[in-house]
């Protein structure tokens, strides 16, 4: 009843706004920036025509590059660049709303042809990556695409899940895990700069979160890369997802109103002053649900709190360059009571015991700054400098009480009375980065371009955690130390195009941790081979390395005669070869099929220095475990993945992909596991379709969305049982699970569908937007893990798939 009536309160924004416009032609301005893709210098002289127009309609850039289309009717449009010595191509899927001008930046490649050989045919640009020197394994997300989406909850993390061989914690966490790699190995880079876990509600192990502070407003197109990473990417094992925010308008002053379930944001942009090519973004949101939860109209528990702002300020010069400035920041915080593990990970068992009863108080921060200068030097060259702080701050107590249940006369159970309660668990994890980095792009000629790279960073770890030993009032400190690590990366990077056809990219990426004094030499490679006009073959390898969290460098370890060491400061990198083939069918300009076949072969794994453990890095969760370690173990991660995607034409689209995976490892008891993200097989099925031209006024569009998810089960570490199969737990005793089993079993396959509906009017200057979310439609509750509960039949109760979420959201472009 409380979602019903909120939904009510949306749905009269969308009866009646719509009637309070006046009839007439709906249009907007289209204008940008057209650029050389490898030297960044502006194109004079390109003319862009807008596909199908009649009569047709087009405009060629002036001595900056720049192109303004004006009075352009709503809608979407497809752009076709043309310019002589370059590879003609087309942009399609742009949306023109009236409430909001569409600024662009595009880019054109400089054609190896002699102008006498060949007519080249233009090329659609759809799902390509950003970087040009990423041949596989890449593609780009638009924001358009984050917000049609179903299941994207305008969250960038949940949509890469849409994509062939990614997955997220079915649990509702926003974790990104690819390939069957852990979480914890996905970088995140804001505007090309490494930077924290953008998420809310951060676990300890920075891996993932309940939502991120990125939201769909102030995106622009971002890359995301699955594996065989260009030379310029180094400590990284999974993926990397590089986000870019959008440029304010530099002309016009706008703003974006958004006001939701989840969060109300606003969003504003303009110039700084007219005739200047400068720019600021700003955008802020705070946690609508934290305000509608402590009214009583939801049923969410813990009240969670969360605000975010972001920011980018563009600040052209004349002859010293362009400069950027911008940042990221979020805070949040809850307080779950009695806590299970159905709720939430705390670390230990004891919220397992009988009598116990633990309540989690939650809270994270984080902050991200960066200032980009990009110099150039003549006519080919340029200089790219970087210079950036981050600080990423997790605070969390677990509170134990001791409980008496009560009973009346007859004994018949009553409640449960509090007779003591104390702060357990408790940790303060704060991490501070400063990063510097210069590169250097030079573009030789048409067929070569260099870039030469390094980057220092200087990240200092404030860590404490403590925890009452057992049932006594001895605090130990789990961690307690303050360290500094300094990491120096350097990469070379060679993009030869031996023809029109045959694109090859290569180089060596070498990392160095200052701390123990490791450092690699990683080569990197891959090509691809334009087959015919609509079919191509890449490949590539890579070699990467990655440090481990900093609490594996520092933990203290007790040894069997009760002496406390940290034997893990010499602990090596983690290493992988990753190797990919894949293949590329174009049926139509917008009907395309995909396969990539991997393998991913991981060694000097840290892993327990114990013959008998299962423990190894890559299984590690929000649970820290404080063991001494080794670089003995290994891994491999290989599969298929197949896609066939229909880009958005002609008002649809549907995107098509399985993945068939195997990840495993070994510690040194020798034997192959399954890791705890080998779900061995993954489906989605999406489609959408948008009606347009409803209302009186031809001004509105219905859009419809769905998504179905289908994944196999996750590996568990069972409870304990005997022969028989009956629970042999021990509570007493602290003995729970049954680790010579680890990774063997899994509970259920996962699956759920998400719908989303979007409803948009334009105005004569203002464009108003709805969207109705419904995560997980038929509440599908999938077992995820299982844990001892005496109070559930057999005394095993279960994690299970995060049930439905509606989420609305009225979103207003003025």
């Amino acid at each position: 009843m409380k979602y019903i009536l909120l939904l009510l309160v949306f749905l009269f924004f969308l009866l009646f706004s719509p009637m309070l416009g006046q009839a007439q032609a709906l249009s907007q301005t289209v204008r940008g920036t057209l650029t050389d893709s490898d030297s960044q210098l502006p194109l004079i002289g390109a003319t862009l025509l807008i596909v199908g127009s009649k009569p047709l309609v087009g405009i060629t850039t002036d001595q900056n590059g720049q192109f303004k289309l004006s009075n352009i009717p709503t809608g979407r449009i497809s752009l076709q660049l043309s310019y002589l010595g370059y590879e003609p191509k087309i942009i399609p899927d742009i949306v023109v709303n009236s409430g909001k001008e569409v600024v662009l930046n595009l880019t054109m490649q400089e054609s190896t042809l002699k102008l006498a050989e060949v007519v080249v045919k233009a090329s659609l640009e759809k799902g390509q990556a950003q970087n040009e020197m990423a041949l596989i394994s890449a593609r780009s997300i638009s924001p358009e695409e984050t917000n049609r989406y179903a299941g994207g909850f305008n969250d960038p993390s949940l949509i890469v899940s849409n994509f062939a061989g990614v997955a997220n914690n079915p649990n509702g966490n926003n974790d990104i895990i690819v390939r069957g790699n852990s979480p914890k190995y996905v970088q995140w880079r804001l505007e090309g700069i490494q930077i924290t876990n953008p998420n809310h509600f951060a676990d300890q192990g920075a891996i993932g979160g309940g939502l991120s502070t990125l939201n769909n407003n102030i995106l622009a197109t971002s890359d995301f890369y699955t594996g065989a990473f260009a030379p310029e990417y180094g400590d990284v094992l999974s993926g990397v997802y590089d986000v870019k925010l959008r440029a304010g308008n530099n002309e016009k002053t706008e703003a974006v109103l958004g006001v939701g379930i989840l969060g109300t944001d606003l969003t504003v942009e303009g110039p700084f002053k007219k005739g200047y090519g400068g720019s600021y973004l700003v955008n802020y949101r705070y946690s609508t649900i934290s305000l509608l939860t402590d009214l009583g109209l939801t049923g969410v528990k813990g009240s969670p709190k969360f605000q975010d702002a972001a920011f980018k300020v563009l600040l052209p010069t004349k002859k010293a360059g362009a400069f950027s400035l911008f940042g990221l920041g979020g805070s949040s915080s809850a307080f779950l009571k009695e806590v299970t593990p159905e709720i939430a990970e705390t670390p230990g068992d004891r919220s397992m015991l009988a009598g116990i009863r633990e309540d989690l108080e939650k809270g994270s921060n984080l902050l991200n700054l960066g200032l980009t200068h990009t110099l150039p030097l003549g006519a080919k060259s340029y200089i790219h400098t970087t210079l950036s702080y981050s600080q990423e701050g997790i605070n969390d107590k677990v509170f134990e009480s001791s409980i008496e249940k009560q009973y009346d006369g007859s004994g018949a159970y009553l409640r449960d009375s509090v007779l003591t309660t104390h702060p357990n668990f408790q940790s303060r994890l704060l991490k501070s980065t400063y990063r510097g980095g210069l590169t250097y792009h030079t573009k030789l000629n048409a067929r070569n371009t260099i870039q030469i790279g390094a980057q220092y960073s200087l990240a200092g770890y404030d860590y404490q955690q403590s925890q009452l030993q057992g049932d006594a009032a001895t605090r130990v400190y789990l961690l307690n130390f303050q360290e500094k690590v300094g990491t120096i990366r350097n990469y070379i990077s060679w993009k030869h195009r031996f023809n029109e056809a045959i694109t090859m990219v290569t180089g060596i990426h070498n990392m160095n941790v200052l701390l123990n004094h490791k450092s690699t030499l990683e080569p990197r490679f891959s090509l691809n081979w334009q087959l015919s006009p609509t079919s191509s073959l890449q490949a590539g390898y890579g070699k990467h390395s990655t440090m481990e969290s900093a609490h594996n460098y520092f933990a203290q370890v007790e040894s069997a005669d009760g002496q406390l060491s940290e034997p893990n400061k010499n602990l090596g990198l983690l290493k992988a070869h990753h190797v990919v083939l894949g293949y590329e069918k174009r049926f139509t300009q917008a009907l395309v099929a995909k396969a990539e076949v991997y393998y991913q072969s991981l060694y000097q794994l840290p892993v327990e220095n114990s013959a008998t453990s299962t423990f190894a890095t890559i299984n590690e969760g929000p649970d820290f475990n404080y063991v001494a370690l080794v670089n003995k173990g290994t891994g491999r991660n290989y599969g298929i993945e197949l896609t066939l995607e229909r880009y958005f034409s002609h008002n649809f689209y549907y995107l098509v992909n399985g993945s068939l995976y195997t990840s495993t490892y070994q510690t040194l008891e020798g034997k192959e596991r399954n890791t705890p993200y080998n779900g061995h097989y993954l489906v989605n099925l999406l489609a959408g379709k948008e009606f347009v031209k409803l209302g009186k006024k031809k001004n509105q569009v219905l859009g419809i969305n769905a998504k179905v998810f289908f994944s196999g089960a996750k590996p568990i570490i069972p409870l304990l049982r005997d022969a028989a199969g009956n629970l042999a737990v021990d509570p007493a005793r602290n003995k729970f699970w049954d680790y010579s089993k680890a990774y063997e079993t899994s509970l259920s396959d996962l699956s759920k569908i998400v719908l989303s509906v979007s409803y948009k009017w334009n105005k004569a200057r203002t464009t108003h937007e709805l969207f109705l979310n419904m995560d997980n439609l038929t509440n599908n509750q999938g077992k995820i893990t299982e844990y001892y509960d005496p109070g559930q039949p057999g005394s095993v109760g279960h994690t299970t798939q995060r049930g439905l979420v509606p989420n609305l959201l009225y979103r207003l472009y003025f």
